[in-house]
């Protein structure tokens, strides 16, 4: 089955439709060769331009050739696994030919879904340029978002990590850290493609349409600095829980070893005493354990109170 799916703006609304006409958008969501070929026949597509946006390392990017326009752009992607939401990013390419609109990309993203719903406004398939430029300014909003979630996340983590400081909340963290090290090099990528693209050499700008460019520029600029801001906190905390853990073993260590001294001393004295020597003071009496036992009490408790334990 051909994951394919078409589209045209109609009276203001997106419509679906059931064959390819003149002004239509198609998307396509992990195609198969077989379906690749077929497409490229039909929309008079490159196949290579199709097969771009489906390798995973495939960067961001601008080409044309034939008169068909291959924009690459990083989408970002949100996943639930066993460990909690995984945050990443995916190429999609967007083709532009002379009458149609075509988006690949390995899985339907939300950017697509929230076109298709006909939830953004203002988008006409006829359009082409701005069709596009509004695809870009998605994506960024979308980044936006997701790094606003990934925000909230890490504060919940570090409420986690004060009380617990168990290993999954630094996982997590890990995770974040991660994630943010994808969106941070996807969102540099998508802003020099954003800036050719500016320029206005390969794919034809209207008046109109630089505001709309300007517009997706500036998101996708704060979204690469809010990226670097969270990264560089999560990379400091992640240092300084790393000195706390390591302080508190320290602590923990002094803490045995006083112990293991205090329970050596009534080891020796009870050795004495255990031997069969009668010339012991206090040979017969329960007086030495006991005294011993108050004098062990008492100096743990010295050890714990200096310790801020107790």
């Amino acid at each position: 089955m051909l994951m394919m799916t078409i589209h045209k703006t109609v009276d203001g609304k997106m419509i679906p439709l059931s064959s390819v006409t003149d002004g239509c958008w198609v998307n396509l969501v992990n195609p198969s060769e077989d379906e690749l070929k077929t497409v490229a026949a039909t929309l008079a597509v490159e196949p290579s331009f199709l097969r771009a946006a489906l390798d995973e390392e495939e960067t961001s990017r601008i080409d044309k050739e034939d008169g068909c326009t291959l924009i690459i752009v990083d989408t970002p992607a949100m996943e639930q696994d066993e460990t909690g939401v995984v945050y990443s990013t995916l190429p999609m390419g967007i083709i532009v030919t002379d009458r149609h609109i075509i988006t690949v990309c390995l899985k339907e993203t939300s950017v697509v879904t929230d076109l298709q719903a006909g939830l953004v406004k203002d988008v006409r398939t006829q359009q082409r340029t701005r069709f596009i430029l509004n695809i870009l300014l998605l994506v960024a909003k979308r980044y936006l978002n997701y790094l606003k979630q990934i925000d909230k996340t890490y504060n919940h983590m570090e409420r986690q990590l004060y009380r617990s400081q168990r290993n999954k909340e630094l996982i997590q963290l890990l995770d974040l850290e991660k994630s943010l090290v994808y969106f941070n090099t996807s969102l540099k990528a998508n802003e020099v493609t954003l800036e050719k693209i500016l320029r206005g050499r390969i794919v034809t700008l209207y008046e109109e349409d630089h505001d709309l460019l300007e517009d997706v520029l500036i998101e996708v600029r704060q979204a690469i600095e809010m990226a670097q801001i969270y990264s560089d906190i999560i990379s400091g905390m992640m240092d300084a829980f790393a000195s706390v853990i390591s302080n508190n073993l320290n602590v923990i260590m002094k803490l045995l070893a006083s112990v293991t001294i205090l329970m050596t001393v009534p080891n020796i004295v009870f050795s004495f005493y255990g031997m069969n020597v009668g010339v012991l003071p206090f040979a017969g009496s329960f007086w030495p354990p006991l005294g011993i036992s108050v004098a062990i009490i008492v100096a743990a408790g010295i050890i714990l109170k200096k310790k801020d334990l107790l």
